[in-house]
């Protein structure tokens, strides 16, 4: 395929492509406190002074839980077909076990019952990191019980959705969750222990497993698949201490959950830190359990990453030399924007082989957006996707076989610690007022997705 890049349309990616766009239940539903939901790791977090910026709080965020029906036939209007939106573990178990919350219940039935109605193919996501605060008081992530919990959840939700819902998503970003809640801090539940983190890494690994065997099991027909983020790692310079300081920060981004996954066990041959893990949970007994064989591998890939070696940053080694030093095409987050890295990381996730298809489960970019008289002239966003598009079809002329695109997000939300200033949507949100107004890039995706 030789298409140049202004020159395709969305027939180019076949009849049977899936065309969405991805939300999640605690940035964008509200209603935190109401109809019996318990409190998240995220509502408490939020509450610490100086985690979030300016303040923020997902409290009301952008009040999907009483707008939903007009936020979907938003997106349908919008050309999508599919609709990725997360399951909130405390909306439905507030206590992360033991009693059920009927109206939390209720509430995603309504969802699904209105994306099916209007033609939207559901893809529930079990877990996009709000763990129930009365968890994480035992443990969280880090506790040996957390197979019993999640267990527990998944299997609620598969016998309450598996007659609607044939489309899911077992875990959001698990190096992501774990990484920036339990080792760095960053993140809700804010802690900083290797242990907590190594710990972390280990239950999410056997819960992205033991949920896709649950689903199998009770969702006849069930199409099951897990998100990973990604990024590619490129040293700063060829020296033997960048090189070995890329390869470490690799192994933690890209291979440490997809290869459990596989089958192949951690990555621990190279990597020190890894060799803890196996000690510190007696991983080895578990390499067959971390194992399933997913239908599909979301991969979620913002930017590339360029590190040095830094002898200051414990285990690691490495820091991140930013995209604004380099000089080079960056988002208002600050990441770099390069869709030839966005090719090589599809193709580098498909050579693996036992990988069945890949959907780009999210993608997208934050700028700052304006709202002026009444428009949102959004163009890099949609030079963005643009980009992004093209590269996606490149990587399937080399054989990956990638089978849909879920755009990140459909609204402006509370994106995590930088609370409501990142803005990623195709519709702008006035969080004072809730007003929504499709942006350029909302209208551009219109035009592609209905054009003849």
């Amino acid at each position: 395929m030789t298409l140049h890049p202004d020159k395709w349309t969305a027939k180019d990616f076949g009849e049977d492509f899936i065309w969405g766009v991805a939300m999640a239940a605690a940035q964008n539903e509200g209603a935190a406190n109401s109809y019996g939901k318990g409190p998240s790791i995220w509502d408490n977090f939020s509450r610490r002074r100086g985690k979030i910026r300016d303040g923020a709080r997902p409290a009301v965020a952008c009040d999907f839980y009483h707008r939903y029906k007009d936020d979907l036939l938003l997106a349908k209007a919008l050309g999508f077909t599919a609709f990725r939106f997360s399951i909130s573990w405390p909306r439905i178990l507030p206590e992360g076990i033991g009693t059920v919350n009927k109206e939390g219940i209720a509430f995603y039935h309504r969802v699904i019952d209105e994306c099916l109605h209007l033609g939207l193919t559901p893809y529930v996501t079990l877990y996009h990191w709000d763990l129930p605060a009365a968890l994480e008081k035992e443990g969280g992530w880090s506790s040996h019980l957390m197979g019993k919990w999640f267990n527990r959840y998944v299997t609620l939700c598969a016998e309450e959705y598996g007659a609607k819902v044939k489309d899911w998503i077992v875990l959001n970003e698990p190096f992501g969750f774990t990484s920036l809640g339990y080792m760095l801090g960053r993140h809700a539940p804010g802690r900083m222990a290797m242990s907590s983190f190594l710990s972390a890494v280990h239950h999410a690994a056997l819960a992205q497993a033991d949920g896709g065997r649950i689903l199998r099991k009770l969702v006849p027909g069930a199409h099951i698949g897990t998100t990973f983020s990604c990024s590619e790692v490129i040293p700063y310079t060829q020296s033997p201490e960048d090189l070995q300081a890329a390869k470490r920060l690799d192994i933690l981004m890209n291979r440490l959950f997809i290869e459990p996954t596989l089958g192949k066990g951690y990555p621990r041959e190279d990597f020190r830190l890894l060799e803890r893990l196996e000690l510190h949970n007696k991983a080895w007994k578990y390499t067959d359990r971390m194992a399933f064989d997913f239908d599909f591998i979301g991969i979620q890939n913002y930017f590339p990453t360029v590190v040095r070696h830094n002898s200051l940053i414990p285990v690691i080694q490495a820091s991140e030399v930013k995209a604004r030093t380099r000089k080079v095409p960056h988002t208002a987050m600050g990441w770099e924007i390069n869709p030839g890295s966005f090719q090589r990381i599809l193709s580098r996730f498909w050579r693996y082989g036992g990988v069945k298809k890949i959907l780009v489960t999210e993608s997208g970019a934050a700028f700052r957006d304006s709202l002026v008289n009444g428009v949102v002239d959004d163009y890099q966003r949609i030079e963005y996707y643009r980009a992004y598009l093209h590269a996606l079809l490149m990587a399937r002329a080399e054989g990956v076989n990638i089978k849909g695109f879920f755009a990140w997000t459909l609204m402006d939300n509370f994106e995590w610690a930088e609370g409501f200033r990142a803005r990623f949507g195709l519709i702008h949100v006035d969080f004072a007022t809730q007003l929504r107004t499709i942006k350029g890039s909302g209208y551009w995706f219109r035009d592609l997705l209905n054009a003849p």
